[in-house]
């Protein structure tokens, strides 16, 4: 009886060799080539193949030697990400993907947050990654600001991907479907009954938040409802609080679709301060957010939302900078959005008329 090979977790951390590519071949079922190729960043692969070497890599936990693969290729094996510090959870999560992604696929990752996304600002930062040698950057900014800096840099060859640039105006973007989402939002408010549907926008020189204001509009166009006029925060509950105070005195609202998660969340105290009931009642009003953070089932109410996938867009960003950097033609840039309905939306009940 022949005995079974040790995993790699029982045998003891010293006694371990590192994995070399042949390692990940064997494992895979494929050739020495094939995993220089997926190494390497080419996309001529069946998606098949491309996923087994990179499942091989994770379970052997196998690290490119990217110093000799730069000798070999004249390539620095590096790439930039480019972030803010605003934490909020949808930049942060990208930018956390990013670096995963991007280290899986054997790049060294310079990551660069900044304190404020201004052009001054954005341009310093891409000239340090570009002194750093790297060979393409991923920039995580939807403002107008941050796509015409990503324009400026393509005379220079290394190629700027913007997570959620407007495609008119960025060559390489990638990003939720947030017209889609938006639509998706305001539809099930529609579907429910609501006719008086206000949108809780964000800044609007950022891409997203015209994106949704967009949405919002085509999905009260489609149902023969004209779109009142929308009111303008932030992104921040705070200011999600202060708009919110003058939409519970309009007692005709019974809907506002919110263009993220932390303005509804402000939104939501506002009403309740004002004695407007989420969602039920005479005075009630249904409340729909976008991006679904992981606070948003713990809300009082639970927060129906249009929920983007942050880590899809954070891997399809690398595929898409792999296929920058290669001069090849790059994968879809939209991701699908979802709505995830809780208990915060519901049906309008009918008003007692005035007297």
């Amino acid at each position: 009886m022949t005995e079974s090979s040790p995993t790699p977790d029982a045998v003891p951390a010293h006694q371990r060799r590192t994995p070399v590519m042949a390692d990940v071949a064997r494992l895979a079922g494929v050739s020495h080539q094939t995993v220089s190729r997926v190494i390497n960043g080419q996309s001529n692969l069946r998606p098949a193949t491309r996923e087994k070497v990179e499942d091989a890599i994770r379970q052997l936990g196998y690290r490119p030697n990217t110093a000799a693969r730069a000798l070999v290729t004249r390539r620095s094996a590096t790439i930039g990400v480019i972030g803010s510090k605003s934490g909020y959870w949808g930049p942060s999560t990208v930018h956390r993907t990013i670096q995963a992604a991007g280290r899986a696929a054997g790049y060294f990752v310079s990551s660069a947050n900044l304190q404020s996304l201004t052009r001054e600002e954005l341009v310093d930062a891409i000239d340090h990654l570009r002194n750093q040698g790297v060979e393409g950057i991923v920039l995580i900014s939807a403002t107008d600001d941050a796509v015409g800096v990503a324009r400026a840099q393509e005379q220079w060859g290394v190629p700027v991907v913007v997570v959620e640039g407007d495609p008119q105006k960025a060559r390489w973007t990638v990003g939720v479907d947030q017209v889609a989402g938006a639509e998706l939002g305001t539809r099930h408010l529609v579907e429910l009954g609501h006719t008086d549907i206000v949108h809780l926008a964000g800044p609007q020189d950022w891409t997203e938040a015209r994106a949704r204001l967009q949405g919002w509009q085509n999905a009260m166009y489609a149902a023969g409802l004209r779109p009142s006029q929308h009111v303008t925060g932030d992104w921040s509950a705070a200011s999600g609080f202060e708009v919110g105070r003058e939409i519970a005195t309009d007692e005709e609202v019974t809907a506002v679709f919110c263009a993220n998660d932390q303005m509804a969340l402000g939104l939501l105290r506002a009403l309740s301060e004002a004695g407007r009931t989420v969602p039920d009642g005479e005075r009630g009003v249904s409340v729909v957010g976008f991006d679904d953070i992981p606070e948003a089932p713990y809300l009082i109410p639970p927060l129906t939302t249009v929920r983007q996938d942050f880590e899809a867009v954070g891997r399809r960003a690398i595929e898409i900078l792999r296929a920058a950097i290669a001069d090849e033609p790059a994968p879809d840039r939209l991701i699908r959005p979802e709505l995830v309905v809780r208990a915060s939306s519901a049906a309008p009940v009918e008003r007692t008329p005035s007297p």
